[in-house]
């Protein structure tokens, strides 16, 4: 089990979290949502600087469909990357979208208190720690 770690990651620069953006609200194009119609692209970055992305993918047994944050960190973590310090999510919604509980329980025990900067399709933004929106997270420390 991952440990909280002892201090934030450092902020990404304001290019890097454009070209997450890019590439979230690109990858949001792929997600395979014919039931809510609701897409939603993430892009995941290491501190060394490599991004992967993730779509949401739905099944007709609603409890199997997969959030792109989820998609996103299982990917980085089957091809062995670690170490992430931002996600940012893309979603169509007049309001911006943040992750759902389960994706911030994943984002915290994979990735830490990293940036979460989140994107609507009107260009809004904002960005939040995950620590403040997972406040008292439940991760290896509990166990």
């Amino acid at each position: 089990m991952k440990k909280r770690p002892a201090k934030s990651p450092r902020r990404p620069s304001r290019s890097s979290l454009a070209t997450m953006a890019a590439l979230a609200l690109e990858a949001r194009k792929r997600a395979h949502a014919p039931y809510s119609r609701f897409k939603v692209g993430a892009a995941l970055k290491t501190r060394a600087g490599e991004i992967v992305t993730g779509c949401n993918i739905e099944n007709a047994s609603f409890g199997l469909t997969l959030c792109a944050e989820r998609v996103a960190v299982f990917k980085a973590l089957s091809e062995g990357l670690v170490g992430f310090d931002a996600i940012v999510v893309a979603a169509d919604s007049k309001r911006i979208t943040a992750p759902c509980g389960p994706c911030r329980q994943i984002l915290w025990e994979f990735c830490g208190d990293l940036l979460v900067h989140m994107v609507n399709l009107q260009g809004e933004t904002k960005t939040w720690r995950l620590g403040e929106l997972l406040p008292l997270p439940f991760d290896g420390s509990n166990l």
